[in-house]
């Protein structure tokens, strides 16, 4: 498999902002400025491999985040309805 052109990249990453609710909830994530963001995904800046590492991982943090909170949710179904 080839490795993805610097297009790719940039549409993936363009995606992946979008995963976290879009710029400004990246932004507030990983604490980059917006514009800074919107430059990267506009092709004004290059993405490095430190941004993409640490999105990367941001995500993995983000994904489990989002199964605790269904198990949550899923804990909670099945004790029942709350009667208060």
């Amino acid at each position: 498999m080839a490795a993805p052109s610097i297009d790719e990249q940039r549409e993936h990453f363009a995606y992946c902002v979008q995963l976290f609710g879009g710029t400004t909830a990246f932004s507030r994530r990983m604490g980059i400025d917006e514009r800074a963001i919107r430059r990267f995904i506009n092709a004004e800046r290059p993405l490095g491999a430190g941004l993409l590492a640490d999105t990367a991982k941001a995500l993995r943090k983000l994904a489990a985040e989002a199964a605790a909170a269904g198990q949550e949710i899923e804990a909670a179904l099945a004790a029942g309805p709350d009667v208060s």
